[in-house]
């Protein structure tokens, strides 16, 4: 509890810098670098893997997750993570306030849009003196990411996305929404709001039933929400709740692009909406069997082959030991 509430003194102190965008931390977090940038739209924290001297690799996590939740099953994969790390410098872009150990959102924070998310990606590049990068974006990242490349097009060499939003919310989506926003404002993280949060992560196979018990991977995922600042998660909500409708630029956005969507998720329809709407001649569409949203977690080893041949086409891409073509080579 001590190191708890020191960090968030930390925080909150950091808050108070007048500097419109600088590192106010550095820490060792789980062997990355963790930073804090400061943007027009408030504080945004960045952890680092690798050596920056690489290509660039940033991920963006889905709803009330952030890069432990949403992508630790995937770099975490020893063959994954031998080669991405083989051949990137990975920067995890947290949402507002989902940080580990963050402090709560203070009530003069502005609430932010999905443009404004979208804008706090370009300023952590320009902080860290990024050019064009590879995005990788789950659910609600993935739409900030792909809102991102089509805002600045010239930053995004390519886009890795699972289980993508690219429409406006539906009727359904919207109430659900405005629910957990309402519970969130007045309860908290409780539990009827996990729940929801975890049917939209999670298959059914993996979540349980009555006969079956949870999954490690849910069992992890319910505790690290414990620890998520509830007004961060509302906020998030409530501007992805506001967002447009990206399909009519989809045409023009000429990145090339990996779509990956687990069959039992609920924006399976949502994704192949979106593979429809974008140029086939630089786009492709993965289809997860017995999987939901977040593929990163569930099923990380079906997005191996598939990102091997995908990076391939960039002349980024290295075999590394592990690699599925140097496993080829020596066949």
């Amino acid at each position: 509890m001590e190191a708890n509430s020191n960090e968030q003194k930390k925080w909150g102190k950091m808050a108070d810098s007048s500097d419109s965008i600088s590192i106010d931390m550095e820490t060792i977090s789980l062997g990355a670098k963790e930073y804090l940038v400061k943007t027009r739209c408030g504080m945004v924290s960045v952890a680092l893997f690798g050596d920056q001297d690489k290509p660039a690799l940033v991920t963006y996590p889905d709803l009330a997750l952030n890069h432990i939740s949403c992508f630790q099953g995937l770099f975490f994969s020893p063959e994954v993570n031998s080669f991405l790390l083989h051949n990137f410098c990975i920067y995890h872009i947290s949402p507002p306030g989902h940080e580990l150990g963050a402090a709560p959102i203070g009530s003069d924070d502005l609430m932010p849009s999905v443009d404004d998310l979208a804008d706090q990606v370009l300023e952590v590049l320009n902080f860290f003196g990024l050019g064009s990068v590879m995005c990788m974006g789950v659910a609600a990242g993935a739409y900030v990411l792909t809102l991102f490349a089509m805002k600045y097009r010239q930053r995004v060499l390519g886009l890795i996305l699972v289980s993508p939003l690219c429409r406006a919310p539906s009727w359904t989506e919207w109430l659900v929404n405005k629910v957990m926003s309402n519970l969130l404002y007045f309860y908290g993280m409780c539990g009827v709001v996990k729940e929801l949060l975890l049917k939209r992560y999670f298959s059914q196979e993996v979540r349980g039933s009555v006969e079956e018990p949870e999954s490690d991977i849910v069992q992890a995922c319910r505790r690290l929400l414990d620890e998520r600042q509830s007004i961060s998660v509302q906020q998030f909500l409530e501007a992805m709740n506001g967002r447009r409708d990206l399909s009519e630029g989809l045409r023009k956005l000429h990145c090339r692009s990996l779509i990956f969507v687990g069959e039992n998720s609920p924006f399976h329809s949502e994704a192949l909406h979106m593979a429809s709407k974008l140029d086939r001649r630089y786009s492709a569409l993965v289809e997860v069997q017995a999987c939901g949203s977040i593929v990163t977690e569930e099923q990380p080893h079906a997005m191996l082959i598939p990102l091997e041949y995908f990076l391939t086409g960039f002349g980024l891409y290295r075999p590394s030991p592990r690699s599925f073509f140097h496993r080829k080579a020596w066949a």
